[in-house]
């Protein structure tokens, strides 16, 4: 590492804890008996998604601003981002009197656009992706705006490890932290935090399958640009890793693991149901690990998963609601022929409520070219107990003598001979 190379010490992150204190919510460590029982170990989870953003950002956010106010000119400050870190630097540029202008990439959701006007920042929509936008701002802050990198900037990097300071006050022994990686800023943060305090504590990096921008650096020795694909783990699926956070990364952090889709959405969907705690697919990836087995958490060792934000779009949340209900047997799709006759469907929707399901939704099709002048085609998606309950459902649909084609979600199939 070069001499003058940026450092962040646990120095530095206790300052940063005295600076901001007041300022964010120390946010609560919560026992989890469901995942407790599922790991064999004590579960804990520290809701970062309740401070007042959503997110954890708010936390560098404001020590960044804090402490280098009076480097801070009548520009203000400018920051790029899709969603958290824009609210956080936003809101934190409110509070301490100075404008901010915010770049977010051409495809933010409007929800977060209108979430960083309401925190008083001003929205610039700029480029096709992150880079792209954190360029733009670079260009801005050449004209004299003080620019705020979301993830690869000392003062950030410590803000965001206070976060690892309130998990050791409240469980001094925690053996594990497992902490989602995007651009590398809260990781690095707990890990100079949490090492400094603890050196055999383990820290684990979780990242989305469909962007392991960070577990392929560590292979490789250096920093890897990775071209994500579309994700509902999107705050995380960053292309390349910051500078600082890969330097101390590679120094500091046990392990990297990936989650796939489909267990990313059944963690926001367990967390929902079972813990009431409302989490967006980046924030919920630590709970992904652990429901896919992928956390090295020994028996009877205690672990911290934290929950790294809750802001997601409606429309995203009721897909990813969907992926998860799916993937857990939860809802049933099949489309049924029937015989175009008054009752035909009645006595359909008859057998499907003796069978202790629920109709969710249903379109009734007479015009399918595929179809006889004489058969109409039921498309159903039907909520169920488990896979068992599908099974037992479809031996009845059977019984009766019905023609149908279980399908996964998206247009209606042509009826089954």
């Amino acid at each position: 590492m070069p001499a003058n190379a940026p450092t962040v010490s646990a120095a530095d992150v206790r300052n940063a804890a005295t600076l901001i204190r007041g300022s964010v919510i120390r946010t609560p460590l919560v026992y989890s008996p469901t995942f407790s029982r599922l790991a064999g170990a004590e579960i804990y989870m520290k809701l970062e998604n309740l401070q007042v953003t959503g997110s954890f950002k708010i936390r560098g956010a404001t020590f960044k601003i804090m402490s280098e106010r009076d480097r801070i000119g009548s520009g203000g400050v400018v920051a790029a981002s899709a969603g958290n870190h824009a609210q956080g630097v936003a809101l934190a540029a409110s509070r301490a009197g100075f404008r901010s202008t915010i770049v977010m990439p051409e495809w933010a959701s409007i929800s977060k656009q209108e979430a960083t006007r309401g925190y008083g920042g001003e929205v610039v929509l700029a480029g096709r992706s992150i880079a792209d936008s954190i360029s733009v701002a670079q260009e801005l802050a050449a004209k004299g705006r003080a620019f705020i990198h979301p993830y690869d900037d000392p003062a950030i990097i410590a803000g965001q490890g206070t976060t690892a300071l309130e998990i050791l006050e409240d469980l001094p022994d925690a053996d594990l932290i497992a902490v989602p990686v995007g651009g590398g800023g809260l990781i690095s943060g707990i890990a100079v935090a949490a090492k400094d305090a603890r050196p055999d504590i383990r820290v684990v990096g979780v990242q989305a399958g469909a962007c392991p921008s960070a577990l392929m650096s560590l292979k490789a020795g250096r920093r890897v640009n990775v071209e994500p694909e579309r994700s509902i783990a999107d705050g995380i699926t960053v292309k390349q890793l910051g500078e600082i956070n890969f330097r101390i990364i590679q120094e500091l952090i046990d392990e990297i693991v990936l989650v796939e889709e489909d267990r990313i959405a059944e963690a926001v969907l367990t967390l929902l149901e079972r813990k009431k705690i409302f989490a967006e697919g980046a924030g919920a990836v630590p709970v992904a690990a652990l429901l896919a087995g992928a956390l090295p958490i020994r028996p009877g060792r205690k672990a911290v998963l934290v929950i790294s934000g809750g802001n997601m779009d409606s429309p995203v949340l009721d897909r990813v609601l969907r992926k998860g209900l799916s993937r857990g047997g939860r809802i049933m799709r099949f489309s049924v022929c029937l015989e175009d006759v008054p009752g035909s469907l009645a006595s359909l929707l008859s057998l499907i409520a003796d069978a202790k399901a629920n109709v969710l939704q249903i379109y009734h099709n007479r015009g399918g070219a595929e179809m006889s002048i004489h058969q109409s085609r039921v498309d159903l998606e039907i909520e169920t107990r488990n896979f068992d309950h599908i099974a037992e459902v479809s031996e009845a649909l059977k019984a009766a003598g019905y023609r149908f084609e279980l399908r996964p979600p998206g247009p209606g199939t042509a009826c089954a001979v």
